[in-house]
């Protein structure tokens, strides 16, 4: 100050900074206890930050930069700076909630990867990584509730966490399985018509979700074990299928199993024999290697001889009327070839009942189930015959002496006998 009587002294006044500019805060989201950056001027002997009204700690790099550690909040709260010039302007900060993860689909995989995991959960729109135990996998966020990632390749059971500007979250297990192996089928071949139970063999068979024979999927399968499974064969064509079996772990190696045309019959010689059974019969027709059953109705053949893909001998059983021939074999049951049982002849009436020693008498057998005669005899001795009908047979007597028993053969068997007398001529 100047006066008449001159100058004081001074005393000092300083002017104040302008008061700090925050221009931005990077990243602009996060979880609490994440570290920010803020940008701006002004910032030197900064006293304060605050996210709203709660104060961070921080750190001021310089008159440009302070880094701060975000404290507890949530939702979107203003960002600013306090030095002694003042309070800067604010610059929003949004609170990332941390990552819930409450599904994971499926939860089990091959160990080679591949399989598409949906995860399922809260917060999930900013993921930034998706992790299987540790190795990153490929994702894309379908939404807030849902990310779907492919699994890449492992072992055993991973934790699968998911991360976004919030945080990792809570982690679901997800089991590496190993894929199924199929050692052997049982029985191998059968119809092509399919139908048939086959038994697969091998290992890692747990939670099995297809079994195919070539393409096609078995009609029907249980898993009894994880190292046994019946499946229910599905038609298919004459040749080899591939059997596989698919589980979480993959598809299995294949095991052959081959479909087999059914047998066809053509003919049964002779087509007809005694209700007491024992003919010897030949089947002929075609696909009939491997016959299992051979049955004349519904009895089975007495024994039966493959002797080739197009034949078979066999032994007739006991039965009555006529009955259909049918061969089975892996491939299936044949189609019906007529085979009839024939009775026993019976003879009540033999006339004339006696004749000369030389022959040549015409003698009228009577009876029932004569229609069928294969042969006349007396004594032993054949003789010609024609059949007239199912109660009558005429027989040329042949030579002879003595009382004969006279006999009708047919394919029934042979008949009860009647006796017949041969008279030698008188002597002069």
């Amino acid at each position: 100050m100047t006066t008449p009587s001159g100058t004081s002294n001074g005393v000092a006044f300083t002017y104040a900074a302008v008061a700090p500019v925050l221009a931005s805060v990077s990243p602009s989201s996060g979880p609490v206890g994440s570290t920010v950056t803020l940008t701006g001027s002004g910032f030197s002997g900064a006293t304060a930050v605050h996210f709203g009204t709660a104060a961070a700690s921080f750190t001021v790099v310089s008159s440009t930069q302070i880094t701060a550690t975000v404290p507890a909040g949530s939702g979107t709260v203003q960002v600013t700076v306090t030095t002694p010039s003042g309070t800067s302007n604010g610059v929003a900060f949004t609170y990332a909630a941390v990552p819930v993860l409450t599904s994971i689909v499926p939860s089990t995989g091959p160990t080679s990867g591949g399989t598409a995991v949906t995860l399922g959960g809260s917060g999930l729109s900013g993921t930034t990584a998706v992790s299987f135990g540790g190795t990153p996998a490929a994702f894309t966020v379908v939404s807030d509730t849902s990310v779907v990632a492919t699994a890449p390749a492992g072992s055993g059971t991973v934790t699968v966490t998911v991360t976004t500007p919030g945080g990792t979250s809570n982690g679901l297990a997800y089991t590496y399985a190993i894929p199924p192996v199929v050692a052997s089928v049982a029985p191998d071949q059968g119809p092509a018509s399919g139908g048939n139970t086959v038994t697969v063999t091998g290992s890692g068979f747990s939670g099995a979700t297809a079994v195919l024979f070539g393409a096609v999927p078995a009609s029907s399968f249980t898993v009894v074990s994880s190292t046994q499974i019946t499946a229910t064969a599905p038609a298919g064509s004459p040749g080899p299928a591939q059997v596989t079996v698919t589980t979480p772990g993959g598809t299995s190696s294949p095991v052959l199993y081959y479909y087999l045309s059914a047998p066809q019959l053509s003919a049964v010689v002779p087509d007809e024999g005694p209700v007491a059974g024992g003919t010897t019969v030949t089947i002929t027709g075609s696909n009939l290697l491997e016959a299992t059953a051979v049955l004349f109705g519904a009895v089975p053949a007495s024994s039966f001889t493959v002797v080739s893909s197009t034949q078979i001998t066999a032994t007739v059983p006991a039965g009555s009327g006529t009955v259909q021939v049918t061969v089975t074999t892996p491939g299936g049951t044949s189609n019906g070839v007529a085979f009839t049982y024939a009775a026993v002849p019976v003879l009540t009436s033999i006339v004339p009942s006696t004749g000369p020693t030389s022959g040549g008498t015409a003698v009228t057998l009577g009876g029932s189930g004569l229609s069928g005669t294969t042969a006349v005899s007396f004594g032993g001795t054949p003789a010609a015959f024609t059949v007239v009908s199912d109660t009558s047979v005429v027989a040329t007597a042949p030579a002879g002496s003595g009382t004969v028993t006279v006999t009708v053969t047919t394919p029934g068997g042979t008949s009860n006998g009647l006796a017949y007398t041969y008279i030698a001529p008188p002597t002069i």
